[in-house]
């Protein structure tokens, strides 16, 4: 697996802000991105295709969902979570440590770690 980068291409004197562009296995994304955020694999009201011919180079997915959806596949890197989505480009999971604690009605916790029942 190829390891992300980040290359500083601006800097703001003043703020510090930075544009950049980040280096993923699955394509260079140029910063700040606008990048919508998913539920179930699918942006609403949108296709894959129209998602990226239109307005990204990347996507955000809980993990819960990707958990959910993958039947248990909890690991994106092995390339399922792109042929389930027909997505080519990069994704982005957050950590599913808000999820932990905020759907505590729909988890389980033992020293295996975390799992999750469907909505």
């Amino acid at each position: 697996m190829r390891q992300i980068e980040f290359e500083v291409v601006a800097e703001c004197a003043r703020t510090h802000a930075r544009a950049g562009l980040l280096h993923t296995g699955h394509g260079v994304i140029e910063t700040p991105v606008f990048m919508p955020v998913g539920t179930q694999a699918t942006v609403k009201g949108l296709s894959s295709r129209d998602l990226a011919e239109d307005l990204a180079c990347a996507s955000c997915w809980p993990t819960r969902i990707i958990f959910i959806c993958g039947r248990g596949r909890s690991d994106p890197r092995a390339g399922w979570l792109h042929r389930f989505m027909d997505w080519p480009h990069a994704i982005l999971t957050d950590s599913g440590g808000f999820q932990v604690f905020s759907l505590s009605g729909l988890r389980k916790i033992d020293e295996d770690g975390v799992t999750f029942q469907s909505h």
